[in-house]
């Protein structure tokens, strides 16, 4: 531990710290692996057993080389926790100035995605290569929070040389999974670190409790768009001859017509057939936030028409489904600015990145990060119909001119 993080402990602190220093010393001097005479807790023992074996040195730890920008900018998307990333840091960062800690979300991987904390605690963890980008498993960096949390699929608190590398026994940190709350599915880890003088036992159920309040927040989200895709499925479902469903995009069901009730089907996807019990062979045909999945439309190809109208008032997006059992229609108001980018991708059916279809919109093409949020609004009604990497409509589209 440096000395100025040892003179900031107090006495029960300093005590443990010096403690677990010679806990840490005794046992890799001990190559069988056996336990050290001095209390350490059993899930650090294993954590650095997994550590050693791995080949981490614990006196000379690298720094994890960051992921690039544009790399970590697509894991942020591919997350799922974009949308409680304001949430997380409402939790863990009031105050977090005068607490000099650090709040970190990653990803399954352990690469940190997001990281807020004041400039001499970001000066201070960039040190340490704990940076947006790093790779903060235990094979990249051996015991610490984050990879622990994710070896163990448990929270998971440390503090000073319970850490694996020498140069990290100056901290604490405290981390907590985050799971999708429907599927279980681990969508990162949320994490606290700070020097080792912050070190609190509430910090684990700070970060615990946080990391829950995610997870509510992403189940009352799944369940809002639910019921607006209910709200849109009930008079489609009643229009159709025979059995069919609405789902979203990941395939849970909003709405069921003419069959037995279940939660969630495959994922549909824009131009791909389905098979389903007690529907069979069909089309995903493309509604308001979602799909309708319906029997007889068989495997002959469904066309998507996109119509711009504007009924003077406000744009309308006019979505017309021809397929083997006749045409479906519906149509949804739209804002200005979507409808500069479904103009903008109908004349660039190549497709464009996100730099390309902002310069097409705004005239800029640093405004990647404005435009990515519309697209990610627009994607919300078009579903599937439209592609991104580069952004497209999906090959069964056509758009028709605006009126």
């Amino acid at each position: 531990m440096h000395p100025a993080d040892g003179a900031l402990l107090d006495g029960s602190l300093r005590a443990r710290a010096l403690q677990l220093t010679h806990g840490w010393a005794s046992w890799l001097e001990t190559q069988s692996g056996d336990r050290p005479q001095l209390p350490v807790r059993d899930l650090v023992v294993r954590s650095w057993e997994r550590t050693r074996a791995l080949g981490v040195d614990p006196e000379q730890g690298q720094a994890p080389e960051p992921l690039a920008v544009d790399e970590v900018e697509r894991r942020r998307r591919a997350s799922g926790l974009e949308p409680v990333v304001g949430v997380l840091r409402a939790s863990l960062t009031a105050g977090a100035g005068e607490a000099q800690q650090v709040m970190i979300i990653t990803d399954p991987d352990a690469v940190v995605l997001w990281r807020e904390a004041s400039n001499p605690v970001k000066h201070r963890a960039d040190r340490l290569g704990f940076t947006i980008g790093a790779r903060w498993s235990e094979r990249s960096v051996g015991t610490n929070a984050i990879g622990t949390a994710l070896a163990d699929d448990a929270p998971t608190q440390l503090f000073a040389a319970e850490h694996f590398v020498k140069s990290h026994h100056a901290w604490t940190c405290a981390a907590s999974p985050v799971r999708d709350p429907h599927t279980g599915t681990l969508l990162g880890i949320v994490n606290v670190s700070g020097p080792a003088a912050t070190f609190h036992p509430m910090t684990m159920a700070l970060v615990s409790t946080a990391a829950r309040l995610a997870e509510s927040t992403l189940w009352c989200a799944h369940e809002q768009r639910l019921t607006a895709l209910r709200q849109v499925a009930a008079p489609i479902l009643a229009r159709i001859d025979g059995p069919g469903l609405v789902v979203d995009d990941e395939g849970w069901v909003a709405a069921v017509s003419g069959m037995p009730p279940r939660d969630r089907v495959a994922a549909p996807e824009a131009g791909q057939p389905m098979a389903l019990g007690g529907i069979g062979a069909c089309w995903p045909e493309p509604v308001p936030g979602g799909w309708l999945l319906r029997a007889g439309t068989g495997l002959d190809r469904s066309v998507v028409r996109l119509r711009l109208a504007n009924d003077g008032q406000r744009a309308r997006l006019h979505v017309t489904t021809v397929g083997p059992r006749g045409e479906l229609r519906w149509e949804q108001a739209i804002s200005p600015r979507h409808v500069d980018i479904v103009t903008a991708l109908g004349r660039h059916p190549e497709g464009l990145d996100a730099a390309g279809l902002a310069d097409a919109v705004y005239g800029d093409a640093t405004r990647v990060v404005t435009v990515r949020a519309e697209v990610a609004r627009l994607r919300r009604v078009l579903g599937g119909l439209m592609l991104a990497r580069p952004y497209r409509f999906a090959p069964q589209v056509a758009l028709d001119p605006a009126d």
